[in-house]
């Protein structure tokens, strides 16, 4: 193993090991959190679709101007308020189950809130990155992460689900608190100084988000990786607004089962981060933001095809096959973001990113619940599935298409920049 690996690097493995408990135990809510509503609390399916919605609606509210604050500040202890604000949050669901005073109103709030604290420590956690590790060694410190979001995907459903039948779902939602502790106090432990923000030089908060935007929308290859991922981002709240209700409500699946064939995506998360760096060394970091998206996103319409008994194979194969293809997709756009932007720019740029592909979600949630009262669980899967299989369209139109590799040279970088 090569002594410059991060493997090597101990304040990347204290990142790493915080990301990973945060993820498991954001992976059990995910499946906890729905099925206490559907299952305890009697949620409807429009009512399902607006919990969905408000698990993303911070970056739809206040995502740009996140991206400011965080490019003022030192993004560590940034992250750790979030770390211990989202942990107290979702530890006050069990709590209020005990009192007897649990409401889907107050699961929808607590929601809401974990989404800001959320947002704001994605967009620093994605700014601090390049200045823990290098820009260099980007693509393996987002591949490890990745790969730690995938386990947690497998282990977080399927732990969640029997969570559930053994201490029962409010309950269950005391271990995604707990993650998030957990994350923090790994994060505390990171000893690497981290450089200050640049001087405030006065701007208004309103310029400092356009210059964000100018970046994203002005440079031809992120404007399409945007466009992309805020489409699949969109038709994904689509199919989560009904998939809980289209596997216990029309295949019968236990709150066990669910877990389990939710595990499918972690699956084919893990194997798509740790092939990743294979896909851009064979085609190179650019090609591999859309081929990858080509080859794999189309596999989850297979997801509709379930049917109860031998049909669930075929949810789980589209679970698996998209899951490969989103993180694959995820880990080499990301590393080409992160390189090609300078580092006054980090925090704006990723949040004005992630203001149009996540807020997109909420609005997805909303559209997928709307479709299940209009047009069944079953139609709006396929409505859903069918948006996550066009998605790739804009960067296979872009010119990312007959791009290898990003630009080694600082001058041609910005020139493509700019064109």
């Amino acid at each position: 193993m090569r002594r410059d690996s991060l493997w090597f690097h101990p304040d990347f493995r204290r990142l790493w090991a915080g990301d990973t408990v945060s993820q498991t135990g954001n992976f059990v809510g995910q499946t906890v959190i729905p099925l206490l509503a559907a299952t305890v609390l009697a949620a409807t399916p429009f009512q399902m679709g607006l919990l969905t919605a408000t698990e993303d609606a911070a970056f739809l509210l206040i995502g740009l101007p996140a991206g400011v604050w965080v490019d003022r500040m030192r993004r560590r202890p940034l992250m750790l308020r979030a770390d211990f604000a989202r942990a107290a949050l979702l530890l006050s669901v069990p709590l209020a189950w005990w009192a007897g005073v649990l409401t889907l109103a107050q699961l929808i709030v607590v929601v809401l809130l974990v989404s800001v604290g959320t947002l704001f420590f994605d967009v620093a956690y994605q700014s601090y990155l390049p200045t823990l590790v290098g820009r260099e060694q980007l693509i393996e410190g987002n591949a490890k992460l990745g790969a730690s979001q995938s386990v947690a995907q497998i282990a977080g459903p399927g732990l969640g689900g029997g969570l559930i039948e053994l201490i029962g779902a409010a309950n269950a939602v005391l271990t995604t608190g707990l993650g998030y502790l957990a994350s923090g106090l790994f994060l505390s432990r990171i000893k690497a100084p981290e450089p200050g923000p640049e001087p405030h030089d006065g701007t208004s908060l309103r310029a400092q988000m356009a210059e964000g935007l100018r970046f994203v929308f002005g440079n031809p290859t992120l404007r399409a990786i945007t466009t992309s991922t805020a489409t699949s981002n969109f038709a994904n709240g689509i199919v989560l607004a009904v998939e809980i209700l289209f596997l216990t409500r029309e295949l019968h699946v236990p709150a066990g089962g669910v877990g389990l064939l939710l595990t499918a995506g972690g699956l084919g998360g893990i194997s798509g981060a740790l092939t990743a760096g294979w896909w851009t060394r064979r085609a190179g970091q650019a090609r591999t933001i859309w081929l990858v998206g080509v080859l794999t996103w189309p596999l989850g319409l297979l997801i509709p095809l379930g049917r109860p008994g031998w049909g669930l194979g075929l949810v789980a194969a589209g679970h698996v096959a998209y899951g490969y293809g989103a993180v694959a997709y995820n880990i080499a756009q990301v590393s080409y973001r992160q390189a090609i932007c300078p580092d006054r720019l980090l925090g704006r740029m990723n949040a004005s990113i992630r203001f149009v592909v996540w807020g997109v979600t909420p609005l997805g949630g909303l559209a997928g619940g709307a479709l299940g009262e209009w047009i069944g669980i079953r139609g709006t899967l396929w409505v859903g599935t069918a948006g996550e299989a066009l998605a790739v369209l804009p960067v296979l139109l872009s010119p990312l298409r007959t791009m290898r590799d990003i630009p080694r040279d600082p001058q041609a970088r910005a020139a493509h920049q700019s064109s």
